[in-house]
């Protein structure tokens, strides 16, 4: 009984240490990492009368300190941030939502054309932007994407500052992994670009430069 028994031990050491073995071999400290896009589809609505005449030039987005890399950001504790270790944009949040910003601001119909600076274009009315938090919660189940954004549209004749706000959009993530938060934020982002489209034009618009 007793060899039996030590046949048996070292039978279930082996199956474990085959198990731990197995495990090694799937683990990704040495793979690259995974990347991912800010794609967020422009938000498409009906033209209006807004700056129709007008050409606005969307300066490049700068971001926040924290935010201006390609790390994907989240938090576990309040003003706690950490990265993913495998998981990365692919490229700066900042430089992922220029070309976003023209496309939405084109698709709202408000102005007679959108250039991305520096671009040589003659343009009347300038929109700057800070991306001041781009992150996935993991402080509330389930975890979600907070995405802000300050805008501010200034009017390059006059040389002034027709109006700023703030946008905000919170998203619940799909599944609690990078993946989840990438799909969150995209949603996010495009909720907030849809807004700002809506405010660029009704800013920059006739009323808005009285």
């Amino acid at each position: 009984m007793g060899r039996q028994h030590l046949i048996r031990s070292a039978s279930s050491a082996g199956l474990v240490a085959l198990a731990l073995g197995g495990c090694a071999l799937f683990q990704t400290r040495g793979d690259p990492p995974k990347l991912y896009a800010l794609e967020a589809a422009p938000t498409r609505t009906a033209a209006g009368a807004g700056a129709a005449g007008q050409t606005l030039l969307v300066s490049e987005p700068r971001a926040r300190a924290g935010f201006d890399t390609p790390a994907m950001v989240y938090v576990r504790k309040t003003h706690e941030l950490e990265s993913f270790a495998r998981s990365r944009w692919v490229d700066s949040p900042s430089r992922m939502l220029a070309p976003l910003l023209v496309q939405s601001l084109e698709g709202g119909g408000r102005f007679r054309a959108v250039a991305l600076a520096p671009g040589g274009v003659a343009a009347g009315i300038r929109l700057d932007t800070e991306i001041q938090s781009l992150l996935q919660e993991f402080t509330v189940q389930p975890s979600r994407v907070r995405f802000a954004l300050r805008a501010q549209l200034v009017d390059l004749t006059a040389r002034r500052v027709l109006a700023t706000r703030a946008f905000e959009a919170l998203e619940d993530a799909p599944s609690e992994d990078p993946y989840g938060g990438v799909v969150a934020a995209n949603r996010a982002a495009a909720r907030v670009l849809g807004e700002l489209s809506e405010w660029c034009g009704a800013e920059a618009g006739p009323s808005g430069r009285e």
